[in-house]
Formats: structure tokens, C-alpha cells, sequence
């Protein structure tokens, strides 16, 4: 896997003729490089996700990959380039744990993998990958929501996708998959959008931060510049500190009201 270039121009979002939920931003994120996405809930954060993978076509303005409009492609083109992972998970939970991931391979011509060694290996590294082998066998149904969420993340990296989007990718997970989440964020050759709560984990994890508030961007940059308590006090309403316990680690972010 590769990662792809993001430019995002003066993309918008509103429902119809309704009021706008995403005003017009713009910013580009590198090839490889993460991008974490942070507002208070209903900041524009999911809306803007949405853009990136094809779910609502920007009112205004463009999202491209490689310089390539992502509307401009076919849908199984498009597929192969962008891979989501939302919060909402299948409800067809009589699939086993590899054919839900085998269905990444889709949009690279084949269902179920078992139609070629590349689909079954592919397959089979994603579940490595997520730790999920020893379950390959089991039904979805079955799973805690943790284990399911790792599953969508295995569909996702067997999609072979440039650009990864992932909505709250630590949501229904105990602190040691939270932990395997953010490793594999760090350790992927693709460019990734994300979505998190956590601003310090922004902070460790992401390369680029976006921060909204009200639909509109506030900043965008290097987490140091982004993360600053001036910037959160205008997306949040609350005053943060930065904390610096130890000369060697990172500033830690404190709020309170």
C-alpha cells in the first residue's frame, strides 16, 4: 500500500436547501502523512469525513487525490483508492470474521476472497495484522464491539486503499486495542484521516490537525501550532494548559471550564 496526496478546495457541505453544516475549507495533506480531525460534537468533523469518501458530494468545491477529482472517478475506481471505517458497523451478522474482511476485496474485482492467492493473502494479513486469525472463523454476531471494530479496520487494509478514513477508530475499545489502533496508525504507509476526541492522542499520533468548530476551520497545522490553549479555548469553550511533566516528553494538554 501507498498513500495518495489529499487537497481538499473550498469543499462545503449543506442538506438541500437547508442551512450549511460545512463551511468551505481547504487544506493539503502529503502522501503518508496523518490527519486528525478534532471539534466539540457538531463541529463538522463527520460531515467533512463524509466528503472523503464519497458518502455526500461537496456543495462547493473539490476533494482530490493525486490531483484527481474523487467525483470524477467511477465508483469502484474510487473504492479502490479510499477505504472507511465508521462507527456504524454491518448488521449482516451471519458473516464469519474472514468473509467480512474478504469483502474488502471488492472493489479489486472479486468477492468472497478464495477467488485468488493474492485475495487470500491480502485477507489473511489484514487478519494478522488486527490479530483477528484466531477468530477468522467466528460470526460477526459474536463479537464484542472491540473485536468488531478491529474486523472493519482488517476489511479496510484488505481494501489496499490510498487514503484511509477513520471516524473515532478507538471508539468500544479497552485501553490495550486503543493502544494496537494508534501503533497501526503510526506504522502505515498510507495517508490517513481521523477523527479523535483525545487531543493529546491527536498530539502523539497525527502529523496534520484540523480543528472546527461550528462547521468552520480554526486552524490547521502541526499539532504544536494547532493544539495551542488559545485555539481550543475558541472550538471548545473551555481553557486548556499545556504541562510539560518531564523535560523529554511531550506537553500534556489539561481543561477544565
Amino acid at each position: 500500500m501507498s498513500g495518495a496526496t489529499l487537497s481538499v478546495r473550498q469543499a462545503s457541505w449543506k442538506a438541500g436547501q437547508g442551512e450549511t453544516i460545512l463551511h468551505p475549507a481547504s487544506f493539503d495533506l502529503p502522501a503518508g502523512q496523518v490527519l486528525g480531525l478534532a471539534g466539540a460534537n457538531g463541529a463538522g468533523k463527520s460531515t467533512l469525513l463524509r466528503l472523503l469518501y464519497r458518502f455526500h458530494k461537496p456543495s462547493t468545491g473539490s476533494i482530490l487525490l493525486d490531483g484527481e477529482d474523487i467525483w470524477k472517478m467511477s465508483a469502484r475506481s474510487a473504492a479502490r483508492k479510499v477505504a472507511a471505517v465508521l462507527q456504524e458497523q454491518p448488521t449482516d451478522f451471519a458473516l464469519t470474521v474472514w468473509e467480512i474482511v474478504a469483502l474488502g476485496r471488492r472493489p479489486h474485482g472479486s468477492g468472497f476472497a478464495g477467488n485468488g492467492n493474492r485475495d487470500l493473502e491480502i485477507t489473511e494479513g489484514a487478519l494478522d495484522r488486527m490479530g483477528l486469525l484466531p477468530l477468522a472463523a467466528r460470526s460477526f454476531g459474536t463479537l464484542s464491539g472491540g473485536e468488531r471494530q478491529r474486523v472493519m479496520v482488517a476489511r479496510a487494509l484488505a481494501q489496499e486503499p490510498q487514503l484511509l478514513v477513520l471516524d473515532e477508530p478507538t471508539n468500544h475499545l479497552d485501553i490495550r486495542h486503543q493502544l494496537e489502533i494508534v501503533a497501526l496508525i503510526s506504522s502505515l504507509n498510507i495517508t490517513i484521516v481521523t477523527s479523535l476526541h483525545d487531543l493529546n492522542l491527536a498530539g502523539r499520533v497525527c502529523d496534520r490537525v484540523l480543528l472546527l468548530h461550528r462547521g468552520a476551520m480554526v486552524a490547521f497545522g502541526e499539532p504544536e501550532d494547532v493544539l495551542t490553549p488559545s485555539h481550543i479555548e475558541k472550538a471548545y469553550s473551555v481553557q486548556a494548559h499545556l504541562e510539560q511533566l518531564a523535560p523529554s516528553e511531550q506537553p500534556h494538554l489539561t481543561f477544565h471550564l
